[in-house]
């Protein structure tokens, strides 16, 4: 397959990110057997396994950047992409070229054709076949460790497959080539994987899935956790770092919470970014990070002692420099992003009611915003209600809008969510004259914020700046060859 048939077979699975159906499952045995099927190509690299309701997205990519200063040709395994499914697949901090998507999916589909039968009444999902994907994408491209981000929940993930024994065997690409010195280094044959846990914030989300506490959705983001693993936990709720440490205890791992062990000190902060100063058991930090929030300097502080724990277990070093340089050239779009200037234009995705207030803040602190004109999309099953009662207070006037994916929250759904804050409401069918509405309304001197799931932040990067997508390509009957999807 070249790389639009590779996107037009994914269509044919069933999608819970695309079509809001999901899928229940008792176990991941489909998993396990098409990754053996493939050779067991999860099992050949130390892992960075990562799971929570925020920022996991932003913590794993801090701790792509600092590996990779640190020498490591890494893998990133990301969910949701933006725009390109091949954005979801990284391989040294940059997603893999579309010949190298359609290769991996092209075994994949072979493989899933071989083992399908040996599951009778039970289907695989669009993300098994990605999530297997990325596996053999690091393969071949002789990856060091793969930092692997969960999709929903953790317990029954298609990534949730690192349980058992895990042996490390051959490094080879598919011609041959032999993995770099650093892999070579970090692990031997015979040894176990090298295996960290990290644990993002936990808030409500997906409640009918994933239950309806915040101990319920903990307990679901614990079943990562495998036996002898560094298990990095996030500053947390208490509700949440009572089953982190009760899961841990009980399967023999290591619980390191970064609230308990670190001493975290904001030093500047501005729009384009912030300096901090960050102390753990091992090392003192002084670097700068190009994200506003002060929830990101917690996904910094969490990321780097991700970094330490696994430069631990696989005796490399790990120096401030490498810190201060892995983090100096993040780029994470989509999370408080400025996309123009006059009017100032912000895009976040903040998805939830936790997330949204964490935006209202970083707004008012570090983009010196009392008030926005909001642009408000989201995906149909979301707390909507509390999203709105985040932003109100910063609302000058509310546009909201039709936009392009079936599982978008009807813009009447939102208007009413907000009509308890007496603020202005005003509806549009088309997301580009939202758009243009709310710059108008805006003026040069005032600010534009686009918020809500990262799908709808998508939608507004690609109308602004011009981004054709994989959705674009294929509506338009795509290209019938692999060019400019890379």
């Amino acid at each position: 397959m070249n790389y639009d048939e590779s996107l037009r077979w994914l269509l044919t699975l069933p999608d819970f990110e695309r079509t809001g159906d999901f899928a229940s499952r008792p176990d991941v045995a489909p998993m396990l057997a098409l990754l053996s099927e493939l050779g067991e190509p999860h099992r050949e690299r130390p892992t960075v396994h990562i799971a929570g309701s925020k920022g996991k997205g932003s913590t794993g990519a801090m701790i792509e950047g600092v590996l990779g200063a640190a020498g490591m040709r890494t893998g990133y395994y990301i969910s949701p992409h933006l725009h390109r499914y091949n954005e979801r697949i990284r391989v040294a901090g940059q997603a893999i070229d579309s010949d190298g998507f359609a290769a991996a999916m092209t075994l994949v589909r072979e493989a899933i054709d071989a083992v399908g039968p040996q599951f009778v009444g039970r289907q695989f999902l669009a993300f098994d076949a990605l999530t297997a994907a990325s596996f053999v994408a690091f393969r071949e491209a002789g990856v060091d460790v793969q930092i692997v981000e969960v999709g929903l929940g953790g317990l029954l993930d298609s990534t949730n497959v690192f349980g058992g024994s895990s042996v490390v065997g051959r490094r080879s690409s598919g011609d041959g080539r032999q993995s770099s010195v650093v892999s070579r280094q970090l692990s031997r044959e015979g040894e176990p994987a090298r295996h960290v846990v990290v644990l993002t914030p936990i808030s409500l989300e997906h409640t009918a899935i994933l239950g309806d506490t915040i101990a319920a959705i903990a307990a679901q983001k614990a079943g990562i956790i495998v036996e002898g693993a560094a298990v990095v936990v996030a500053p947390q709720r208490e509700s949440a770092l009572d089953v982190f440490r009760a899961v841990a205890v009980e399967r023999g791992a290591t619980p390191i919470e970064v609230a308990q062990i670190c001493q975290l000190t904001r030093t500047t902060a501005t729009a384009e970014g912030q300096r901090f100063k960050l102390k753990t058991p091992r090392a003192t930090y002084d670097a700068e990070l190009p994200l506003a929030g002060r929830h990101q300097l917690d996904n910094a502080a969490t990321a780097i002692v991700a970094c330490e724990a696994l430069a631990e277990q696989c005796r490399i070093e790990l120096t401030a420099a490498h810190v201060s340089a892995g983090l100096a050239n993040m780029v994470w779009p989509g999370r408080l992003e400025v996309l123009r200037h006059k009017p100032l234009v912000i895009v976040d995705g903040a998805h939830n009611g936790d997330s949204a207030k964490r935006m209202v803040a970083a707004l008012r602190e570090y983009f010196g915003l009392s008030q926005a004109t909001l642009l408000f999309g989201t995906l149909a099953g979301k707390d909507i209600a509390s999203m709105a009662d985040a932003v109100a207070p910063i609302a000058r006037e509310v546009f909201v809008t039709s936009w392009p994916s079936a599982r978008a929250a009807d813009p009447r759904d939102i208007a009413s969510a907000l009509r308890p804050h007496d603020v202005p409401v005003s509806m549009f069918g088309d997301l580009g004259q939202a758009y243009e509405a709310a710059v108008a309304q805006a003026g040069e001197r005032g600010a534009v914020v686009a918020f809500g799931s990262i799908a709808f932040v998508a939608a507004v990067r690609e109308y602004v700046l011009g981004i054709a997508s994989d959705a674009m390509r294929l509506a338009s009957g795509g290209s019938g060859t692999s060019e400019n999807a890379g």
